[in-house]
């Protein structure tokens, strides 16, 4: 399976060759800051699945947390994926740029304690507090 996607202003182009693991929606803060959403669904991917097809000169990264890098278009500002230092092998996916449906679901929420005051989860999606 491959699957593609693109940043907002389609300036980077990426495809996915191989599976979305774990896929959670994450109601902490960082991800609502990052998404500007209630909450980011995203999963796993394996790094070596990853190809930019184009606009690689535009990708930038930010440290969110130590050994945590958000990967983003520096002329959009769209979520592309999140490198670890401590794992290379993979990367965190958010699923909101994928340009072809990806044929896996969230399984769970995280981090609903600190989920927006404003938003009501209205599934039954297994719920925790951490990373479940």
């Amino acid at each position: 399976m491959t699957l593609s996607g693109s940043c907002l202003c389609r300036g980077v182009q990426y495809e996915i060759h191989g599976p979305i693991s774990d896929v959670y929606n994450c109601h902490c803060s960082m991800c609502r800051k990052l998404h500007a959403a209630a909450f980011r669904t995203c999963g796993r991917i394996r790094s070596a699945d990853w190809r930019t097809r184009s606009g690689g000169e535009l990708i930038r990264f930010y440290e969110s947390s130590p050994g945590e890098h958000k990967a983003f278009c520096s002329v959009c500002g769209s979520s592309l994926f999140t490198r670890f230092d401590d794992k290379p092998e993979a990367y965190g996916f958010p699923l909101g740029t994928l340009d072809t449906d990806p044929g896996v679901r969230a399984q769970k929420h995280v981090f609903v304690g600190s989920k927006a005051p404003w938003f009501e989860i209205t599934d039954d999606l297994p719920r925790h507090d951490g990373f479940g």
